[in-house]
């Protein structure tokens, strides 16, 4: 046996050298607006400094995590937020928290992963020890970011562990938080949706979940970007009766009917109510999903309006309905339109949403809570994701590009595939 493991270790270590003098390439963020791709250095299994690694995290040692090649890694629009200049991001932050990829090198301390699992990764970084992570609430471990519970890769403010939209990453706690597909060749055959399991899928469907939605539901999702349009399928596959999903682009609203949902173009109608009483007969919904967060504008063109999606989803949801909110909201927007906004402090119509009971369901999704029969309903051809949120393969080159396209409104996810490895 030890013998045979031996062997093992020394084919590993060789494996590992030859990846380490390929370098690693990533997208990182440069300035408002720009994202370029440039060499960031091989990951180790140790958490080095770097551009927005907070200080006590810097040499953080990570024996229980693994590196993985990227096979795929998502443009997501959390990043976009950071991009366009609206949070405190630094120059040179390596983006990207949607990883699916193979292992390549695993720590001393893992056991059940090993060299050649082709894994997801959830966005959220966590520890599996702390009170949270025990209790599910892997979005919130307080153990990975010094400044506040929960964390994710390449993303500002969440304690400097390096993003995946790359050629390899340094992943921790290997053992608590990997999904492994059960075949790799079926699930390269299913990649492009197994793809969407890191983030978006689940982040659409704890949207829909949280709010309620249940058999003969009838359902507003607010926004038709990819995680509206996952909020929406996963509102189908929950039983609803009808998914109704508000939007200003005309073609994200074309691919939410592409399938099976209603729409409203919120750059024709200012009156939300009135457009669901001509769909369902009445002006209201059983439960919404807020998927636009606070960069949200005004119904009809109008300007930037931060609370205008919870103000609207709280007028349209009956009374003691629920209210899931997988949208973006921040503690710090340099950009925001007023003082308050700066500060994540937004004019929410706080009396109503009481008034009607209303149930709010906010934060970063417990994405380990729902990847593994989310993964199931992938490889049975239950859940269509990919082609519901009309996932779009580019190589790594090709992400800066692929970050402006997205950001001005296509309906589509951008898929990045660094090795070539997904088939086209």
């Amino acid at each position: 046996m030890s013998g045979n493991r031996a062997v093992v270790d020394k084919e590993v270590e060789k494996s590992s050298i030859d990846y380490k003098k390929a370098g690693n390439r990533a997208v990182v963020y440069k300035e408002p607006g720009k994202v370029a791709v440039v060499d960031i250095g091989f990951p180790d299994l140790v958490l080095r400094d770097g551009p927005g690694v907070n200080p006590l995290n810097v040499g953080r040692k990570c024996e229980h995590g693994v590196i993985l090649k990227v096979v795929a890694t998502n443009i997501c629009g959390s990043d976009q937020h950071m991009v366009r200049g609206r949070t405190t991001a630094p120059s040179g932050l390596a983006l990207g928290h949607e990883i699916t990829g193979e292992v390549i090198e695993v720590g001393r301390d893992v056991e059940y992963m090993k060299v050649g699992d082709l894994v997801s990764v959830p966005f959220n970084i966590a520890c599996g020890r702390c009170r949270n992570c025990k209790e599910q609430d892997t979005h919130i471990c307080e153990n990975v970011n010094p400044d506040r519970p929960g964390s994710a890769y390449g993303y500002v403010d969440m304690g400097g562990w390096v993003g995946g939209q790359s050629e390899y990453v340094m992943v921790p706690y290997a053992d608590f938080q990997l999904l492994k597909f059960p075949d790799k060749d079926q699930a390269m055959d299913k990649i492009l949706d197994l793809a969407m399991l890191s983030d978006i899928f689940p982040t659409g469907f704890h949207g829909a979940y949280s709010a309620g939605v249940t058999i003969g539901s009838t359902v507003y999702i607010a926004g038709a970007g990819p995680v509206g349009l996952a909020a929406a399928h996963s509102a189908q596959l929950l039983g609803a009766s009808c998914v109704i999903v508000g939007d200003m682009i005309e073609e994200r609203l074309a691919q939410a009917r592409s399938f099976g949902c209603e729409t409203i173009n919120l750059s024709e109608h200012d009156d939300i109510g009135e457009q669901i009483a001509q769909i369902l007969g009445t002006p209201e919904v059983d439960c919404a999903v807020d998927c636009v967060g606070f960069e949200a504008h005004g119904h009809k063109g109008a300007g930037e309006a931060p609370a205008s999606v919870l103000n609207s989803i709280m007028e349209v949801t009956r009374a003691g309905g629920k209210l899931g909110i997988p949208g973006l909201y921040v503690t710090g927007d340099p950009g925001a339109v007023d003082e308050d906004a700066k500060f994540g402090t937004l004019k929410i119509r706080m009396g109503l949403g009481w008034a009607k009971a209303h149930h709010f369901v906010t934060g970063q999704t417990p994405v380990m809570k729902y990847h593994n029969f989310l993964m199931k309903s992938i490889l049975s051809g239950k859940a269509q994701i990919a082609k519901a949120v009309n996932a779009t393969i580019i190589n790594l080159d090709e992400a800066p590009n692929g970050y402006q396209v997205f950001d001005k409104g296509a309906a589509k996810k951008f898929v990045i595939d660094p090795h070539g490895m997904i088939k086209r």
